[in-house]
């Protein structure tokens, strides 16, 4: 406010003095007379103006061309000059246009035109985390992987660049398959930007593949905290990740730490049916029976499960089948109505050889939901009850065909496992193994007690075929394998 009342104050008593001037000049009668070296000369008003426009036109002419001449002695000895400037701008301006034709290419997918650009751009421009990135990726997109690691690695050499030349290492380490150097590579990364999501899930499946779970369990609190993972779903992933370090203390034999690391995983996630088993299992050998019990009866209420109803039978794996019964009421009153419940009640009245309740306990099972443990169940049944061989065969030629019933299967791929897994043997996806029915039929069940017995305290040994099994063997041997 205030200059602008000042420039208006100038203004004005410029124009105030040429008005002053002007005046002066037009009252001098005589004009005005110049003197030199003998030579009079004498300009009227008029003639005194032009001759001073002339002289100031001439004065700026002068400080043109003396500016310039500096200017060409400066640009000559390399200095930054106008002239210099131009020619700046002049490259910028090429630079900038073969480095968006070299993108333009690259998206086009056009990796040797990319290619030709980004060498031009980088002749041009002086911005290497421009021009060797675009390199990089157009040497990527031609096959010519030496040259795109040579670019990686200059990259190396800028802080401001150096995430970027580290992430294009490691895609091509795990494009090389080279884990070892991809996993040095994504901790490095991790360590620079360790709130970068693709970064996090890279390094974590690459510490799971190499059986890292402390450090898996690490990087999954790390995407925690930057919100990656809702809370719900990391306890759940953390609890598989410490089931893990559960199962490398055991492999180790130290029974306190796996037994320790079992029962954090099953108190993060109860539903988790390994961790149940694994925790169960570390409290039977710690003399905890009934810490045991309540584990899987926790376990069983979220999710029944054979693999659960095994674990309960190694409780006590020298009972009586009529001892085992009354013990499994505590499972079998959770669930009643569940089918696994049913299943298991039906199996552990024929150990007991009780064919009547345990054909009450499969109810109509065989027709609603026909799998391969229940119609080899419903074979054991007829065949403890006398029936002919003829219709015992009948049950087992239905049961040969008819569905496995749950598996544990990959909800990203579908693939099936014969036990569960946190990674996915087929498509590496992390914690996608599910218990659920698939649509696949014959072969052996993946928990391999579709066909009996189911609950011994210990696996029964594979058989042949499962017709054999139930037809040389009475039901009452069943119950000591």
């Amino acid at each position: 406010m205030i200059w602008s009342l000042l420039k208006v104050f100038i203004f004005i008593a410029l124009i105030a003095a040429l008005a002053y001037g002007a005046g002066l000049l037009l009252d001098t009668g005589g004009g005005i007379q110049i003197t030199v070296a003998g030579w009079e000369l004498t300009l009227g008003p008029l003639q005194a103006v032009i001759l001073a426009l002339l002289l100031v036109v001439i004065l700026w002419l002068i400080l043109k061309a003396v500016g310039l001449v500096v200017a060409v002695l400066r640009f000559l000895n390399g200095d930054e000059t106008a002239i210099s400037r131009y020619f700046d701008r002049n490259r910028e301006r090429k630079g900038y246009q073969a480095l968006s034709e070299g993108l333009m290419a690259l998206a086009s997918g056009e990796g040797r035109v990319a290619m030709s650009r980004a060498q031009k751009a980088e002749r041009y421009l002086a911005k290497p985390e421009l021009t060797t990135l675009l390199l990089a990726q157009a040497a990527e997109a031609t096959g010519d992987t030496k040259r795109a690691t040579e670019a990686y690695k200059r990259l190396l050499g800028d802080d401001k660049t150096r995430f970027v030349g580290v992430r294009g290492l490691l895609k091509q380490k795990l494009a090389d398959g080279d884990t070892e150097t991809a996993l040095k590579l994504a901790e490095k990364a991790f360590a620079m930007k360790p709130k970068h999501a693709e970064t996090q899930d890279i390094l974590l499946k690459l510490q799971a593949d190499k059986s890292d779970w402390k450090g898996a369990r690490a990087t999954l609190g790390a995407k925690l905290k930057a919100g990656e993972l809702p809370r719900d779903v990391y306890r759940r992933r953390d609890a598989v990740l410490a089931l893990q370090e559960a199962k490398i203390v055991f492999d180790e034999s130290a029974s306190i730490e796996a037994r320790e690391a079992a029962i954090e995983a099953n108190r993060l996630s109860p539903d988790l049916i390994p961790a149940a088993c694994m925790a169960a299992r570390g409290l039977v050998q710690k003399g905890d029976k009934k810490g045991a019990s309540r584990v899987l009866k926790k376990a069983w209420q979220a999710k029944p499960h054979p693999d659960l109803a095994a674990a309960f039978a190694e409780i006590e794996p020298d009972e009586t089948p009529s001892a085992r019964i009354k013990r499994f009421k505590l499972l079998t009153a959770i669930q009643p109505d569940n089918e696994q419940t049913r299943l298991l009640l039906a199996e552990l009245h024929v150990a007991a050889e009780d064919f009547p309740t345990a054909r009450r306990s499969l109810g109509d099972i065989v027709t609603t939901h026909p799998t391969q443990r229940s119609l080899a169940i419903m074979a054991a049944i007829e065949r403890g009850e006398g029936a002919e061989d003829s219709v015992v065969r009948a049950w087992l030629t239905r049961a040969l065909s008819a569905p496995r019933g749950p598996q544990w299967c990959c909800d990203k791929c579908q693939a099936i496992h014969a036990q569960w897994h946190p990674i996915c043997d087929n498509c590496g996806g992390f914690d996608t193994l599910s218990w659920r029915d698939v649509a696949e039929f014959g072969g052996a069940s993946a928990t391999g007690t579709e066909l009996l017995p189911l609950i011994v305290g210990q696996k029964p040994a594979p058989a042949a075929t499962p017709e054999i099994e139930i037809l040389d063997a009475e039901p009452a041997d069943k119950t000591s394998s």
